[in-house]
């Protein structure tokens, strides 16, 4: 006889999972094996496992969880993908995985409507649901196989994540772009230039800067931090270098850090500096290069008058190699695009006081590069890796980039013709030999450089780093080096891109 003749006692089942454990273990076990015979006690039949999937016995959950994907067909698949999203909130560890292992199952089964169940839960869910949903999509993407991320299926993640970036903190941010950004279908470059639109919309950068506002200066910079890797020759960062000169510039000593201990004003000059090769045409180039130029001249200190005698040594300005290289380099890579801005924009009185700005640092420059290099000299391998060494190398990395903009700025006519790393860039091999560490591999000299990598929530070391060079002529101007590390994310829901409303659904299946 046919089992379909058997529905009373596939019934007695369903009614299991009211019984005891025993019950509730076989109900667990026979529910889902028998599903696909009784159509019409379906919606029971569903209803009947995730009660089991909330039983205080946490080997049943498991079981009724674990059975979970076998449910999973035709129209009921969505509604599956529903309940293991929010099934993710759980606290068991071995629950939790075996959520994820279900939720992966039933992907490979059906890829969009698995995230339609996830993105229902993004949208609508419960905060830690939304936030795990939003975790497994960053991680568990990545690993599934070509053949189940179709370009439908990739389409419809861009589509929803779209809808997701309408009202996100920080945090979810940087994953909804990390997930977007791994798509086979964004690594061209009008998938690029989509992203970095996202961005765009994300950043404001329609509204002029309140620099005292941590919220908006660390909008800013968690937008730029994430549209950078998109940047190329093809993809454009004008939108984004245009801001920083308007609004970031003017204000940069205004500027409130959104993190403890960051030095916020290095932070954006090495941004704007990243930023500043991939720069198309500028409409208001020559105003752009203006205000750069300015805040140049402003870490480019004057040489202190002869006259005042043995004073004058105690009097010399502090020379701020980080920031001079950031603002060097960029005007540096924007003047090339008006070569003779130096030459027919400014005053021949403002050029004179430019060049002896320069020659007075390129000055202190050559004692500080010979200070580094006699400190450095034979030291190989580990004794290289101890921090004060660390530091040392790149203020030498500094130092030489420095020195190699300022001499093609003293060409007549200035010159826009060389090409530096910026010193905390991983370097190229080629360049450790230019650096003046032939015994040093370039990994040594990459490793204390700072990656374009995602930073994580806590910035890993904010702490100013000071390195005194030996007393000499130089030493009051230069002792205060210091070598910063990129800072992370502010870490906590809520910040940086205002506080999504709260939402208190409970059950929703």
């Amino acid at each position: 006889p046919s089992i379909i003749n058997h529905k009373d006692a596939y019934q007695v089942i369903l009614d299991g999972v009211k019984g005891g454990p025993k019950e509730k273990r076989l109900a667990a076990q026979f529910i889902p094996k028998f599903f696909s015979s009784f159509p019409e006690l379906a919606d029971a039949a569903i209803n009947a496992q995730l009660d089991l999937c909330e039983d205080e016995d946490v080997s049943i959950r498991r079981q009724a969880i674990k059975e979970l994907p076998r449910f999973a067909s035709g129209e009921n698949l969505p509604r599956v993908a529903d309940i293991l999203t929010q099934l993710l909130q759980t606290d068991d560890s071995a629950e939790f995985n075996q959520v994820n292992t279900a939720l992966i199952s039933i992907f490979k089964i059906d890829a969009k409507g698995t995230m339609g169940g996830l993105f229902s839960q993004i949208l609508q869910g419960e905060d830690i649901v939304r936030e795990r949903a939003i975790k497994f999509l960053c991680t568990k993407l990545k690993m599934m196989p070509d053949d189940t991320m179709t370009k439908e299926v990739e389409d419809y993640i861009f589509i929803e994540t779209k809808k997701v970036l309408e009202d996100v903190t920080g945090e979810e941010f940087v994953l909804l772009m990390r997930i977007l950004s791994g798509l086979k279908s964004m690594q061209t470059v009008s998938g690029r230039q989509q992203l970095v639109e996202l961005v765009v919309e994300q950043a404001f950068l329609e509204q002029a800067l309140n620099p005292t506002d941590a919220d908006s200066v660390d909008r800013l910079l968690q937008c730029t931090r994430q549209a950078l890797p998109l940047f190329s020759k093809n993809v454009h960062s004008t939108r984004f270098v245009t801001y920083f000169c308007e609004f970031v510039l003017p204000n940069l000593s205004l500027l409130t850090s959104p993190v403890a201990e960051l030095d916020i004003q290095l932070e954006v000059l090495k941004l704007l500096a990243e930023m500043s090769p991939y720069c198309g045409d500028m409409d208001k180039l020559e105003v752009n290069l203006n205000m750069l130029f300015e805040k140049l001249l402003e870490f480019m200190p004057l040489p202190p008058e002869e006259e005042n005698g043995e004073n004058a040594a105690n009097e010399e300005p502090k020379l701020q190699f980080s920031y001079v290289e950031c603002l060097l380099f960029s005007f540096h890579q924007l003047g090339k695009k008006l070569p003779d801005f130096l030459i027919d924009k400014i005053s021949a009185e403002k050029l004179k006081d430019f060049k002896i700005r320069l020659q007075y640092f390129a000055r202190g420059l050559q004692v500080y590069i010979r200070q580094l290099r006699v400190a450095l000299q034979g030291k190989t391998g580990d004794a290289l890796k101890t921090e004060e060494n660390k530091i040392k190398v790149v203020a030498l990395k500094i130092t030489n980039n420095i020195n190699v903009l300022i001499k093609d700025l003293f060409h007549n006519p200035p010159s826009y013709k060389s090409t530096v790393t910026l010193s905390w860039k991983p370097v190229q091999k080629a360049e450790a030999a230019a650096i003046g560490q032939k015994r040093q591999s370039g990994e040594d000299i990459g490793a204390t450089a700072t990656t374009k990598k995602l930073p994580t929530n806590l910035p890993r070391r904010d702490a100013r780093q000071i390195y005194n060079p030996p007393s000499g002529k130089y030493s009051a101007s230069i002792g205060n080096f210091s070598y910063e590390q990129r800072g992370g994310f502010r870490g906590g829901r809520g910040r940086g891109f205002g506080g999504r409303g709260n939402r208190s659904r409970g059950r929703i299946y």
